[in-house]
């Protein structure tokens, strides 16, 4: 297996440190407002790495972690800016967040850990920083010494002078040198903190996933992921202070990178009025349309959203789940994956390729003549499908979703049914017409009449 090392700048073949416990770390997002199209890109991606090594190496051999910021600033604005409190913000957004993952079809990771809950974790990684001489006291604020670290900026290969020109360095006389970062701060009264040696206060962003994932993976672990915003100054803080509190550890070994989002051809923002929510977004098209959406484009390059690509994907479903629906009463044999499927998510998760497979064996599945070719073929497709983690749903629930009025509908048919009966094919074929301006298809066979929203 293979995966782009961003630590090594190319592609390397994944080694874990312990095949019987491979530990995966994705930051996750912090819970102020609505999760946004970003949000979903990076959990799709990692959910089928996820997948992938659960199929390589066994389910019960893979941890996964991806954690919740529940305490920031960004949090802490909201707050001012709507007057609810921090509690209901947090619970609020968190919900939302998991709800639209479910939607996505995106696993649960074993560990979902919340910053909040893991204080005692960053006090104690900021006390080994101070005790080796990474870390020092100013003005009620803790913060790294970036110049106590030789090979800082060795992940993102950057130079001191470019991590300065090109990040949001926030310039305070406190610090020694301004690429200084924050470890720890005091907070007010009526703000989110925690009793400290320092004084009240709360943890800097960096510092909660180092604490969350040294206690949950180790101090060394095999993968960190994240979308490619984060490689600076996040993650190259994170290892910064992750490796100088625990010298000797690599912490993690593979950083593993997810590409630009960007709107019709540019960056999203909401000052260019492309900014839209999961939930904005999926008012428009199935959730299931989304994720393929995303897997049509390499997981490492710039990802490129329109809402004629949503609408295509949709329709390479349709296809799909038409394929499905025609042998949705023949049983599953004990055929496998396909093979050319694993190979291509085992190259760096090649989805676009692994894609081009699934397409091959959904024509595959309708060409086949009998039961048993249609178990075989019918087989190999969803079990490809699932390491992608499309083609989840029943056929029929996939053509029945969007339907405005399922009761109306049935009864139509059932008016139809008995219009046929008494043989009056004109208003039969009326009812059939109408249903089918309003995107409702029937199809008639000897089991009975069906029906699919195209």
């Amino acid at each position: 297996m293979f995966l782009f090392n961003t630590l090594k700048r190319c592609k390397e073949e994944f080694v874990p440190i312990d095949e019987n416990n491979v530990r995966m770390y994705v930051c996750g997002p912090t819970v102020y407002d609505r999760a946004h199209l970003g949000n979903a890109k990076t959990p799709v991606a990692f959910d089928v790495l996820y997948r992938v090594l659960c199929h390589k190496y066994g389910k019960d051999k893979v941890t996964y972690v991806s954690n919740i910021t529940d305490v920031d600033d960004k949090i802490l604005n909201k707050h001012k800016e709507t007057g609810k409190t921090i509690r209901e913000i947090t619970e609020q957004t968190y919900q939302w967040y998991i709800d639209d993952m479910a939607k996505l079809n995106v696993l649960s990771p074993n560990y979902r850990p919340r910053a909040t809950e893991y204080i005692n974790e960053m006090i104690e990684m900021v006390e080994l920083l101070l005790k080796e001489g990474h870390a020092y006291e100013a003005e009620g604020h803790v913060l790294f010494d970036v110049d106590s670290m030789k090979n800082y900026g060795f992940l993102s290969g950057r130079s001191m002078k470019e991590m300065l020109a090109g990040a949001r360095v926030e310039v305070a006389e406190y610090k020694k040198n301004p690429a200084d970062f924050i470890l720890w701060k005091p907070s007010d009264a009526d703000q989110p903190g925690w009793n400290s040696p320092w004084g009240y206060g709360r943890p800097g962003w960096h510092l909660e996933c180092s604490a969350m994932s040294s206690k949950l993976l180790g101090n060394s672990f095999d993968i960190h992921g994240g979308g490619s915003d984060l490689i600076f100054p996040h993650h190259e803080n994170e290892c910064a202070q992750s490796m100088c509190a625990h010298p000797g550890e690599s912490y993690a070994r593979y950083w593993v990178h997810g590409g630009m989002l960007m709107v019709d051809g540019v960056k999203m923002s909401k000052s260019l009025g492309n900014f839209y929510t999961i939930d904005q977004v999926l008012e428009r098209a199935p959730a299931e349309a989304l994720r393929l959406l995303f897997l049509t484009t390499h997981y490492h390059q710039p990802f490129n959203f329109t809402f004629e690509g949503l609408e295509q994907a949709k329709q390479n479903l349709d296809k799909f789940y038409n394929a499905l629906l025609k042998v949705k009463d023949v049983p599953l044999d004990d055929s496998l994956v396909d093979e050319r499927v694993v190979a291509a998510l085992e190259d760096d998760l090649n989805t676009p390729l692994a894609l081009s497979f699934i397409h091959e064996l959904v024509n595959n599945l309708n060409k086949a003549e009998n039961e048993q070719n249609q178990s075989k073929c019918k087989t190999i497709l969803l079990k490809s499908a699932e390491l992608l983690g499309i083609l989840w749903q029943d056929p029929e629930d996939w053509f029945r979703s969007g339907a405005s009025d399922l009761e109306e509908i049935e009864a139509k048919i059932a008016e139809r049914i008995l219009a046929k009966k008494n043989k009056d094919y004109a208003l039969a074929d009326k009812i059939r017409d109408e249903l089918k301006e309003k995107g409702i298809v029937l199809e008639d066979s000897p089991q009975g009449t069906t029906w699919k929203k195209v």
